[in-house]
């Protein structure tokens, strides 16, 4: 194919996703990424913060999993009700409305704390902690409605040829937001305390704020297509793009595999450096560990994905699992230290994979509803997980562990330590998380959905049949046989992935640490 072939088929197959990036627009787009790592950055930097001193002052996994898994639950929430928001509005103006409302919740976290006494707000079994806690972790969670913003400003301004690309680079943006906020939040805590990190994130979130008034993102108004309701949260809209596209439901629940041992790793993993290292070093620790992260994001925005993206990234997830198992097997803090650095390093493979598939496949004015409802999923599944690992491991198998039995069962394996019972839930769900990865590939949805990738990138009218099948879906009710034939392919999916889908749902969570981060 002629160099000149080749752009017209890049162009054309951006029309076909219903947007033509603009000159200058990966120019733009840079600006847009510069500054949610801003936003990134001081949101994780507080959320960090709470976690290690809500740990400090309790010494309970069980105060950081109910944290950890609230965050997510608050995601699951309202992740659908951002996708909406953003295909429903402007991306500069939902960036707009998101740094605003973080903003106050922040500073109405301060305003608790100048209130109450540190006593108060970290009392478990009193108002204050749930209020002090909640409110900061709201103003976090309202701050991912810039990161769906984010994945869709990637169609919007970025030639579709790199998509794989910028998602590599916003994946070592997180990376660096990481090791910046790891690093700070561990030496705030430690040698500032919590009222001096609440002062630093309100500056820092109303920085981000000014900047993106000095911003242009050049986008149409969105318009709904005809028969599309502009409601709030336009559930049958994001089912019926997901539908569109066969294997792309299987898709969301093949990347919740990344984050099986996500809510293991919120309940547990800050308890288990903590025990290893003081507070301010264990920071430093997670920041020289999420280079992984930035050189993982390096090699994907470099390299790619390969040809099929699905297939990358259930060959990472099963290595991801192969290293939760093991990174704890023995209580070495360098061993830690280089499990949790080589698991940064594939997060962003798994990350980039949903999003340029997704990015492919869907049409660029549903992207959002379909961002949302696959955070939605996804983060349903970590508060389970989080909510039932940390007091099982807090009141039952730490104390096992610690006893003599536990030793003389598990010492052959997991050695001798402080926290062995952390140790053995780690090495548990990870050795599933490689079960799970191993059975999606023998899945119908696995090689639907990489047909249906294959199809988009060497036919783009492929893309035209699916937009078309998904505005079919998404009319009023009159189009019943579309929508009866839509549900009988789905159906037919999930008989064939039995083993796959419901199964997991049920038992896999989402978000490690490193992908919130």
């Amino acid at each position: 194919m002629s160099d000149r072939e080749q752009v017209e088929a890049q162009a054309t197959a951006s029309a076909e996703v219903g947007v033509v990036p603009p000159p200058g627009g990966m120019r733009t787009f840079m600006q847009v990424l510069a500054n949610t790592a801003v936003a990134n950055v001081t949101t994780s930097f507080l959320w960090f913060a709470l976690t290690f001193w809500v740990y400090l002052e309790t010494r309970s996994v069980l105060a950081t999993g109910i944290i950890g898994g609230a965050y997510m639950l608050l995601i699951a929430f309202f992740a659908m009700l951002f996708g909406s928001i953003v295909d429903r509005h402007r991306k500069l103006q939902v960036m707009i409305f998101s740094s605003m409302v973080t903003l106050v919740a922040f500073a109405i976290a301060g305003v608790l704390y100048l209130l109450q006494p540190e006593s108060a707000l970290v009392d478990l079994g009193g108002p204050w902690f749930w209020a002090f806690s909640g409110i900061i972790l709201f103003g976090s969670v309202i701050e991912h409605m810039r990161n769906i913003a984010l994945s869709t400003t990637v169609t919007l301004l970025v030639p579709v040829e790199r998509h794989a690309n910028a998602n590599g680079l916003v994946g070592t943006v997180q990376g660096l937001a990481f090791i910046v906020t790891s690093v700070f939040s561990g030496l705030a805590i430690g040698l500032l305390g919590m009222g001096w990190t609440l002062v630093i994130a309100i500056g820092l979130t109303l920085v981000a704020l000014v900047h993106l008034f000095f911003l242009k993102v050049p986008e149409e108004r969105p318009v709904p297509a005809e028969g599309e309701r502009a409601s709030t949260i336009d559930i049958r809209g994001s089912v019926a793009a997901i539908r569109s596209a066969p294997g792309l439901f299987a898709l969301i629940i093949f990347s919740t595999f990344n984050n099986l041992i996500g809510g293991v790793y919120m309940a547990l993993m800050d308890p288990y450096g903590l025990t290893l290292f003081p507070v301010e070093l264990w920071g430093i620790v997670l920041g020289v560990t999420a280079t992984g992260f930035v050189i993982g994001g390096l090699v994907i925005a470099k390299f790619g994905l390969g040809t099929n993206p699905i297939r990358t990234m259930l060959l990472v997830v099963v290595a991801m699992g192969v290293l939760g198992a093991l990174f704890t097997i023995r209580e070495w803090w360098w061993l830690y230290g280089l499990g949790i650095w080589a698991y940064m390093a594939l997060i962003p493979a798994v990350e980039a994979a949903e999003q340029t598939v997704i990015q492919k496949v869907v049409t660029f004015r549903r992207q959002g509803r379909v961002f949302g409802f696959a955070a939605a999923v996804e983060s349903a599944a970590a508060p389970i997980t989080a909510f039932l690992i940390a007091p099982i491991a807090e009141f039952m198998i730490i104390p096992y562990m610690n006893s003599d039995a536990g030793q003389q069962a598990w010492g052959w394996l997991l050695g001798e330590g402080e926290a062995r019972g952390i140790a053995l839930v780690f090495l548990v769900s990870g050795l599933l998380m490689v079960a799970l990865a191993l059975v999606a590939f023998t899945t119908r949805s696995y090689r639907r959905l990489s047909e249906e990738y294959r199809g988009a990138e060497g036919n783009p009218d492929a893309v035209t049949e699916t937009d078309a099948a998904a505005a079919a879906d998404a009319g009023a009710g009159t189009d019943a046989g579309a929508g009866a034939d839509a549900d009988a392919d789905a159906d037919a999916d999930a008989d064939a992935d039995a083993g796959a889908g419901p199964d997991t749902e049920s038992q896999a969570g989402i978000s490690a640490r490193g992908n919130e981060r």
